[in-house]
């Protein structure tokens, strides 16, 4: 195997595997690749070749049909299972209109009869190349923009199924909704997603984070003021109340609402009538009230921070979202989505995980969730080279959680598990399967890849015949 640069300083769309078993031809090719300014990689047989697929990411390959050993549709169908899969040219001495049908119907961009026009050979790798990219910026289109998932939220676990249903059961209510769950778990979607799926649908959405405003003006900025109301109040201004009107105003971190403002927001909400600072009548008013907090609103209320009368008159409806760790296979999928939007937003190639990093990731717990998923993606796939995120590229913090195995402790809010509560190994080893299986999009041997086993092993693990 040689290489004409050093694959480890070369962007992936830069980077060609030449598989040809005659050293001389192999020359020939790599020669006139480099010349045509890529990074090649060569290979004198499909073994070194699928051995060099598995180290590394390549834009193209060109491989001859006939090799010792395996031949060149063995590297084809290896190519086909990587993604994004490499553009592919199949080369033969032996050329005919079968073998070209053939390797076309299998997977290839291109096919060439040997000996190889070198001018017919730079036109077809450019052209393989410009519409691998072509096809990829598409395939981005499609992630990111095309499929919204529910309302802005990806998952497709039990948990997040059950979240949707929920919201759709709920929507089509008047009654107030009190979202809870830990920070970075998409509370502010789902009260989105209540908006949207609701009758209120074309009326106003308003958010409001009740933690950003300080206590003298959260009144002012709820209720609205008349003009002349206090010092600086010139005009007389709309507060969020009447600007939600017909609609919904989602009050985000209500926990941390002032003691005085909640006996006014309790008035509110059993009257409907909204009283401006400063003003002398009250003006009706038709909103739906979603509130969210990361607290536990419990001891919140043990303490005297908030008014149990409030909590119960926000609970109408209650919707708990579930934390990313007890979420499965939805780790890989807003994995893959976000790698998808970071390439997108700063115009380059999707980014691609090596496996102990995808293995790292699976792993970690996330304690900031979504959001903190999102934040991981963003520095991990600046910080990778050659478009491949390493382990090294993640945080220490990531790399050094310790693997405990996540039992997705269900009902057990007190943090001290029961022998019960605990994943046998068995099941452990089948959910990390499942979650690779979702990465992949369900290619069996992508995955076998990544997890270090046989097909075959997997097949068996998964009760399939091989």
């Amino acid at each position: 195997m040689t290489d004409q640069h050093s694959a480890g300083s070369t962007p992936v769309e830069q980077r060609v595997l030449v598989v040809e078993d005659d050293a001389g031809h192999r020359a020939l090719l790599q020669q006139e690749l480099a010349d045509a300014g890529y990074s090649v990689t060569t290979a004198p047989s499909a073994e070194e070749a699928l051995a060099q697929l598995d180290a590394r990411s390549f834009a193209l390959v060109v491989s001859d049909l006939r090799l010792p050993g395996a031949d060149g549709f063995a590297v084809l169908r290896a190519t086909r299972g990587l993604v994004p899969a490499p553009g592919f040219i199949m080369l033969t001495g032996f050329g005919t209109i079968d073998q070209a049908v053939s390797a076309l119907k299998a997977g290839a961009d291109d096919f060439l009869t040997k000996p190889v026009d070198l001018e017919h050979l730079r036109l077809a790798a450019a052209r393989v190349l410009q519409t691998r990219r072509l096809r990829a910026e598409v395939q981005q289109y499609r992630e990111v923009l095309g499929d919204r998932g529910f309302h802005g939220m990806q998952g497709r676990s039990p948990p997040m199924l059950r979240l949707f249903d929920l919201i759709r059961r709920i929507a089509p209510s008047d009654g107030s909704v009190l979202v809870t769950g830990e920070s970075g778990t998409g509370k502010e979607l789902v009260a989105r997603a209540l908006h949207e799926e609701s009758p209120r649908a074309k009326g106003p959405f308003v958010a409001l984070n009740c933690a950003g405003i300080p206590e003298t003006l959260l009144e002012s900025e709820l209720l609205g003021h008349a003009a002349g109301a206090f010092s600086g109040a010139r005009g007389a201004r709309k507060g969020l109340f009447l600007e939600a009107d017909g609609g919904t105003l989602f009050l985000d971190e209500i926990g941390e609402m002032p003691a005085s403002m909640q006996t006014k927001l309790l008035r509110l909400l059993q009257d409907g009538q909204v009283r401006p600072v400063g003003a002398n009548e009250e003006v009706p008013t038709d909103v739906r009230i979603v509130a969210a907090t990361h607290r536990d609103v419990t001891e919140l209320m043990a303490e005297g921070r908030f008014r149990e009368d409030l909590f119960f008159r926000l609970e109408t409806f209650r919707i708990e979202v579930p934390p990313l760790r007890e979420r499965g296979e939805d780790v890989a999928r807003l994995l893959e989505i976000f790698l998808r939007r970071h390439a997108l937003e700063h115009e380059r190639p999707v980014t691609t995980l090596e496996p102990k990093a995808m293995r790292c990731l699976l792993g970690y717990r996330f304690p900031g969730n979504v959001r903190e998923l999102a934040g991981l993606v963003e520095r991990a796939a600046t910080l990778a080279r050659d478009g491949v995120i390493r382990l090294e590229d993640l945080p220490e913090r990531v790399r050094g959680d310790p693997s405990t195995p996540d039992p997705a402790v269900a009902g057990s809010g007190s943090g001290e598990r029961r022998d019960e509560d605990w994943e046998t190994l068995e099941e452990l080893e089948n959910r990390y399967i499942r979650q690779v299986l979702a990465f992949t999009d369900g290619n069996k041997q992508r995955a076998a890849r990544i997890l270090g086993i046989g097909r075959k092993t997997l097949y068996r693990k998964l009760g399939d015949e091989a």
